[in-house]
């Protein structure tokens, strides 16, 4: 009886030890830690004069959120920079909602930790749910203060030496009115149009124009586990957009696990991410 007794002590132990190293990597290791995802990209009727062209996108930084202070702004800005991107995406939600353990930036504030991102065809911006949420047209005029160019259903031409091509912003889904008719209705030209957006949840409704749609806001649902997958993802499309290159009816969408949290502040089998995308034409 003595030994049985040993045994289910020691059982009973390694699940509890199990339990709070699982526990420990969800709640504290993994959420701190930010990984380069690096994806080439083979797009339909890209031309291949901008083949190799590189796209930094980054969603959901939501600053304030646990782990997400200046430093750790500061060290992306630098990870950012080391690659050499032609061009700088922030699919959104720059700033933290009310979750446990955030601790409230203005947008005034958040801005100012982007100050010091470039990228030779500039950093290019649209605001997602928590940005409206709290304050969209002060971190409209914030991010603009500091040389992020905020897209709202508009269009403009970046031009290379290696041709034109064209960034598309497009408004949140959730807060605003999303018009794809309108953000072309800026495209003068047949020059290729990357479009971004926060969420994903537009993407059946976007017109083939649209070289590839980019976006956030899902965090890749933030848990993945093995066999059951993404738990919860907000989108009314569960886990078909939670994450990567989907490819659809011949369109292409890219969808960014994001850097920060929300709602809870644990991340396990999903990373926070920057996507560093290096566009080709496609065989």
């Amino acid at each position: 009886m003595f030994a049985v007794k040993k045994r289910l002590l020691r059982g009973a132990i390694g699940v509890l030890a199990t339990g709070l190293l699982l526990a420990g990597w969800a709640f504290i290791i993994e959420p701190s830690r930010l990984v380069e995802r690096h994806e080439t990209l083979a797009l339909p009727g890209w031309p291949s004069t901008l083949s190799g062209f590189k796209v930094a996108l980054v969603s959901d930084l939501h600053i304030g959120a646990p782990f997400i202070d200046a430093d750790a702004i500061a060290r992306l800005g630098a990870r950012i920079d080391a690659w050499q991107p032609d061009l700088i995406l922030i699919a959104g939600d720059v700033l933290v909602g009310h979750e446990p353990g955030a601790k409230q930036v203005s947008p005034v504030d958040a801005a100012a930790m982007l100050r010091g991102w470039k990228a030779p065809h500039g950093v290019w911006a649209v605001l997602g749910n928590h940005d409206w949420w709290i304050d969209g047209e002060g971190t409209t005029r914030a991010l603009e203060a500091v040389g992020v160019r905020v897209l709202e259903n508009q269009a403009a031409p970046i031009d290379t030496s290696r041709g034109r091509l064209w960034v598309a912003g497009l408004a949140d889904v959730w807060t605003r009115k999303t018009d794809a008719a309108k953000a072309l209705s800026f495209v003068t030209d047949d020059a290729p149009v990357v479009a971004f957006t926060h969420n994903p949840d537009v993407f059946p409704t976007m017109p083939a124009r649209f070289s590839i749609v980019l976006a956030g806001h899902t965090h890749g649902g933030q848990v993945r586990l093995p066999l059951v997958g993404r738990p919860i993802v907000p989108s009314e499309y569960g886990q078909r957009y939670a994450a990567g290159l989907k490819v659809e009816d011949g369109r292409s969408l890219f969808v960014t696990t994001g850097v920060g949290t929300s709602v809870f502040p644990v991340r396990f089998g999903v990373p926070p991410e920057v996507a560093l995308l290096t566009l080709v034409p496609a065989p």
